[in-house]
């Protein structure tokens, strides 16, 4: 249950940005919401305003109301600081709700707008990539833009409004000193621009090994039963402890290199701080500065000093979230093979239920060199009952898996009531078709919310009538709520011929033109046949239906019978008449008679 290297081949085989520009894709999102950008950006002005505001009384209260000794200045200087400080407190509240709010609704957009992309994806691309990296991006990487949306960025454009500020305080204050801070600047942006790449790589990497650790869990927690059949606990566990570990050690490489980048800014900012406190002090001795100007111009310097190292802090926030960033946004670029063209052919509005093949040829994604189809053609009238029969990987399950859409054939048409259903939408030509898989998916819901999902806007009447027609109301009435119970997930609460029953109801609540049996009851023992074999006479009268079936009896009264062979048509017509015509499906015939009599 490893992960194939060439899993992630379709999000991972795109150019990387080098810098935080990745993060100007979501500004689309953000957009929206300029009235909060205002208000959170004037908050932010009137915080740093009432910080950098601090320095210059503190310059007149050194000067005046120390060196002079006025008490009443001292009084005057308390109540101004209680004014800045509210104000201050006001400020920020407003700053950190606003974009606490802006962080929490632009996230929930862009996991809405990816979650609505991801579910009309082509099952081809999940074919060449994890289930569990794709969930990794919906939410860890979503956290993560979260994170720097309603903080980070905050943080960053706070303390470069406090650094920009200082500066201009600084230079006010004394220019000579100005300078010196200033030939310290490129000392510091030069490990942070070193070490900032390198922390985003890193964060990369650390991502996408997070995303191999749910990929992984995500694929194993589905397959529990056979893990446990197979005893492999421990096992899996070990290889999980190696994704983990793998993840750890490529975290603690990112965080090493952000702690080694925190601690050389302040070694060097902190240093310059002091030694310009020194050469300050010598001016203060000598008489060129006051002693409020150096007090003022140290406040600004820690300012200063701390907003590069608040910067230097959020930096490496930024460079996650550009990783992020790039994940979502390959992951948003992605294009379903399978779209609506641009001039789409309309639907006619009398279902008929017409299906026609006409020399198709296709190839999986994943096995490109492999034919699953080769020049395959049925034509299926309204009405009609046709049975697909054939070994394993004959190509069956094809003939709907391109019937339903899920995939284009390479070559050949495949028309519904006239229409080529590449020229239409797909969403139409699924309408008009309702699937009975052989393993049914039940979701973790009650059965009123299983069945009505064949027809969303079905009245609970609707829902029972179909129930009833399926043989299902007379298990689900004996459940201890009824209808409302709920079935568990994968409905684990039920048996393989209730589940087989529920989405029987399920697809004769959505009357589809087209009704396609995948194997419905072969997984099921005699008596749960019995009972589901009913249900399934109930939805297939007067509708074109498709059957796969690997058990002969259940195909017997099929109008007529298509025999298919490593992708191709071999053989079509009635039971007696196959049985003479056809070596292949006598041969099928004869297997399974003995196996039933056996």
């Amino acid at each position: 249950m490893a992960p194939s290297p060439r899993s992630s081949a379709r999000l991972e085989d795109r150019d990387r940005s080098r810098d935080l520009s990745s993060l100007r894709a979501i500004l689309p999102f953000i957009k929206p919401y300029k009235l909060q950008i205002a208000g959170a950006s004037l908050a932010l002005i009137v915080a740093s305003g009432t910080v950098l505001a601090l320095g210059n009384g503190l310059r007149f209260l050194v000067d005046k109301g120390f060196a002079d000794g006025d008490g009443g200045l001292l009084d005057q200087a308390l109540f101004v600081l209680f004014g800045f400080t509210i104000l201050m407190a006001l400020a920020s509240y407003s700053r950190f709700y606003l974009v606490s709010w802006i962080g929490e609704r632009v996230v929930a957009d862009i996991r809405r707008a990816l979650y609505a992309h991801i579910i009309r994806l082509d099952p081809g691309f999940f074919e060449v990539t994890r289930t569990g990296e794709v969930l990794s991006r919906l939410t860890t990487d979503t956290s993560l833009l979260q994170v720097v949306i309603g903080s980070s960025v905050s943080i960053a454009l706070r303390n470069i409004l406090m650094f920009v500020g200082g500066l201009a305080m600084l230079a006010i204050t004394s220019p000579k000193l100005t300078a010196l801070v200033l030939l310290v600047v490129p000392l510091v942006v030069v490990p942070i621009i070193f070490y900032g790449r390198k922390v985003r790589r890193l964060s990369r990497d650390s991502q996408d090994r997070i995303a191999d650790v749910s990929a992984f869990s995500e694929e194993s927690i589905n397959a529990l039963r056979t893990v446990q059949a197979y005893t492999h606990e421990e096992i899996e566990s070990n290889r999980f402890n190696g994704y983990v570990e793998g993840a750890f050690k490529t975290s603690i490489s990112r965080i090493s290199a952000r702690a080694l980048l925190t601690a050389v800014v302040i070694i060097m900012v902190f240093g310059a701080v002091g030694v310009i406190l020194w050469i300050g002090g010598h001016d203060v001795l000598n008489g060129t500065i006051s002693a409020g100007e150096l007090s003022a111009f140290v406040f600004y310097a820690v300012v200063v000093a701390g907003s590069v190292g608040a910067i230097s802090e959020v930096i490496g926030d930024l460079q996650r979230a550009a990783g992020a960033a790039e994940r979502l946004i390959a992951l948003l670029q992605t294009q379903p093979a399978i779209a609506a063209p641009v001039n789409t052919v309309a639907m006619p509005d009398h279902h008929q239920g017409n299906v026609r093949f006409e020399n198709v040829t296709f190839h999986y994604p994943a096995r490109p060199d492999r034919s699953a189809l080769t020049g395959f053609s049925l034509d299926v009238r309204a009405g009609e009952t046709v049975a697909l029969v054939g070994p394993s990987g004959a190509g069956k399950t094809t003939v709907f898996q391109l019937l339903l859409r899920f995939y284009d054939p390479a070559a050949g048409t495949i028309s519904l009531d006239g229409v080529e259903i590449r020229q239409a939408d797909p969403i139409a030509v699924r309408e008009r078709l309702g699937l009975v898989a052989q393993d049914p998916v039940i979701f973790a819901a009650n059965a009123w919310e299983n069945i009505r999902y064949g027809r969303p806007d079905a009245s609970d009447i609707d829902v029972r009538a179909a129930a009833d027609a399926a043989y299902a109301s007379e298990f689900l009435d004996r459940l201890p709520d009824g209808f409302n119970t709920f079935l568990g997930e994968k409905g684990v609460r039920l048996s393989g011929g209730q589940r087989q029953r529920i989405a029987i109801a399920r697809a004769i609540l959505r009357n589809p033109s087209v009704l396609l049996l995948d194997e419905a009851t072969s997984a099921l023992d005699a008596e749960s046949e019995q009972v589901v074999q009913k249900a399934l006479e109930t939805i297939m009268k007067s509708r074109t239906t498709l059957v796969i079936a690997h058990r002969l009896s259940t195909v017997l009264h099929a109008d007529r019978i298509a025999v298919i062979d490593d992708g191709q048509l071999i053989a079509i017509g009635s039971h007696h008449e196959l049985l003479e015509t056809s070596p292949l499906y006598a041969r099928l015939a004869k297997l399974q008679f003995e196996r039933d009599a056996a």
